[in-house]
């Protein structure tokens, strides 16, 4: 968790598809339901990825006439994924006699809703959107011809969901809600409708038996095709998984690989995840074996089985978001753990300045959780530097004719001081106080290791993932580090200054609420250049005027005339806290895009540190969200999402 408030995660999707008869499973591993477990194991290992609501979809292949062949579930609020698996375990209880399954796979595949073939799952993480159950995934789009039939579940967010939805009008269509995922669904459903007539049309009346139509078309219905011309108005980041309903499957990545997206392959199965690391515990292989989804493609399972990548959009410049390496995904996948290390130990010349090298008076730590990495290459980093340190002053002594055994021994003691000064408390039960005093409970979200440093003497360096608004840091993390009276607190953040929204997927849509822009703002006003303010927002409505917008941000201009030392000065006044009779000097040290960029190779999607968008609606948001900002408008700077 950040120190400041908190970001919301990226939603997590799986996906497993089964190979062999269901018999196949129980023979080799005692149990039919080995799909099932692997889709819960796949789910629990991304749990991670979605608090606000959790949901399943389960197909059936070669169900009798006039019998369910697709089932779905989906919880919303808290505790909902242990809610949903509560329900499927249940509905197992009432499926089976006296605890014991029925004798035969396909009699308890009948009576048991939760056992197929194919099986998809969800954890919803909302942003903006509404959190109740309709807003959770997967999303149905039911028919009577099962080669029509489509749920999708996905991790995304489009910034141009109203042109969607105006196309989807101009095809003559009703759609029921502008949310993107709705949008999205009706899209394929549209063209996969489309696709099923021109097969039929062009079987005529060479096929009049109506189980013969249907095989026809489940072999010859093009699913990159359909996905091809549903996507290509599609602008921003994407994984999209989806069922149909004559037992094929697909998922499909944006252009700019911006979203995460995984598969793996074996003779039993087939596997999508949003993490790698996921499919690597789930089916105990390496993570070399894990393959990620191309972008701009789309892995299609037909229904008989077989895998294909087919190409659905042209790939476009590789931006994959540097978020997920930073903070979203799961520290075990041993890439994002080098990287997040490596996040660390790019800081170690700023924070050596930062103390002015003085680390026989520094205690190093963290803030909980997810900084840990990043501590550990911090670390490392510091250690690497000593021991340059250590080689030099040994020879320096040794050259002088000082190296007594006294001077090497204080010369080999230095090393980094080690303690875990802040601690994430469980999380507070506010609800039992009023608006007035809910803020002094979340000020106590985090605690103190009190005594691990001398008062007025010591500096204390905490580092952590990311800094986005500063409340956080402000009200709860400096109130409690000042009570160990340090010297000097030093805060590191891993992550640059996040100047810009994001509006491919995380909740960090409004400038207002960015510490970093209200930094530049502040700056901009006490030196005089407020007119800065008014110029860009002329520049904004000019170009959101133009009927095709130029890819330009305008808001850099608000940064423009600081360095970024200067902008992380003034956050450091912007969230010291003021009421408190602690003296001392506090000092925030972001990454540097340069070090980002070193730390975390091939993931370039860094457009909220630098404004730099991949797709030509995060600059129309960038513009919008300083609308916003300067009409008072709050809001996301681009339409709601499912």
């Amino acid at each position: 968790m950040p120190v400041s408030d908190p970001i919301k995660h990226e939603c997590g999707i799986a996906i497993v598809r089964l190979k062999k008869p269901l018999t196949h499973y129980r023979e080799k591993y005692g149990s039919a339901m080995w799909g099932l477990k692997k889709l819960y194991l796949l789910m629990e290992k991304q749990r991670n990825r979605g608090q606000d609501g959790a949901g399943i979809a389960v197909l059936k292949q070669g169900m009798p006439h006039g019998t369910q062949y697709f089932n779905r579930m989906r919880e919303a609020g808290p505790a909902c994924l242990d809610r949903l698996w509560r329900q499927v375990h249940d509905d197992l209880a009432t499926a089976t006699r006296d605890g014991k399954a029925p004798a035969a796979d396909e009699t308890l595949k009948r009576s048991y809703p939760w056992l197929g073939e194919i099986y998809l799952g969800h954890l919803r993480y909302g942003t903006h959107g509404a959190n109740g159950i309709d807003n959770c995934h997967p999303y149905l789009r039911t028919s009577n011809w099962p080669s029509r039939q489509l749920s999708i579940a996905g991790n995304f967010n489009l910034t141009n969901t109203r042109e969607i939805f105006d196309m989807l009008v101009g095809l003559g269509q009703h759609p029921i809600g502008e949310a993107d995922t709705a949008t999205v669904l009706e899209k394929i459903g549209h063209f996969l409708e489309v696709a099923n007539e021109a097969i039929m049309r062009k079987l005529g009346a060479s096929v009049s038996d109506g189980q013969e139509l249907a095989r026809r078309i489940a072999d010859d219905l093009d699913i990159g095709l359909v996905l091809s011309k549903a996507a290509r108005a599609w602008d921003g980041g994407y994984f999209i998984c989806g069922i149909i309903g004559h037992g094929a499957a697909f998922a499909l990545r944006d252009p700019n690989g911006i979203r995460p997206a995984f598969w793996h392959e074996d003779d039993e199965v087939v596997a999508c995840a949003s993490e790698r690391a996921a499919l690597v515990t789930c089916f105990n292989i390496k993570p070399e074996v894990v393959q990620e989804v191309t972008p701009g493609c789309a892995l299609i399972i037909d229904h008989r089985g077989r895998t294909q990548m087919a190409r659905v959009l042209p790939e476009l410049e590789r931006r994959s978001c540097t978020f997920e390496r930073i903070y979203f995904s799961r520290g075990n996948d041993a890439d994002i753990y080098r990287e997040r290390k490596a996040l660390g130990r790019e800081l170690v010349p700023a924070t050596l300045k930062a103390i002015d090298n003085d680390l026989e008076h520094t205690v190093i730590s963290y803030i909980p959780n997810t900084a840990e990495s990043a501590y550990y290459g911090l670390l490392e980093g510091l250690e690497a530097y000593l021991a340059e340190w250590k080689e030099r002053e040994i020879l320096h002594h040794q050259d002088g004719g000082t190296l007594t055994q006294e001077t090497l021994r204080q010369i080999l003691s230095v090393r980094p001081w080690q303690e875990k000064a802040a601690l994430k408390d469980a999380k507070l039960r506010t609800f039992i106080s009023g608006e007035d005093d809910r803020g002094d409970l979340v000020s106590h979200a985090y605690d103190v290791t009190r005594g691990i440093l001398r008062p007025g003497i010591d500096n204390l360096v905490v580092i952590d993932d990311s800094i986005v608004r500063g409340t956080t840091l402000r009200e709860s993390i400096l109130r409690m580090l000042t009570r160990l009276e340090p010297r000097r607190i030093v805060v590191l953040s891993s992550a640059p200054q996040i100047r810009y929204p994001d509006c491919y997927g995380i909740d960090m849509s409004e400038l207002g609420k960015f510490v970093a822009f209200a930094a530049a703002v502040a700056l901009l006003r006490e030196s005089g250049r407020s007119a800065v303010l008014e110029e860009v927002y002329q520049a904004c409505l000019a170009e959101e005027a133009k009927a095709t917008p130029d890819p330009i941000n305008h808001v850099k201009r608000i940064y423009a005339p600081f360095s970024d030392d200067e902008i992380a000065n003034r956050i450091t006044e912007l969230v010291r806290p003021r009421d408190t009779e602690w003296t001392g000097e506090v000092k925030i040290v972001f990454q540097t895009v340069a070090g980002l960029r070193w730390a975390i190779t091939g993931h370039t999607g860094d457009w909220y540190f630098t404004g730099d968008y991949p797709t030509p609606g995060g600059f129309r948001v960038a513009n919008r969200a300083f609308i916003n900002y300067m009409e008072k408008r709050l809001g996301r700077a681009y339409e709601a999402r499912a």
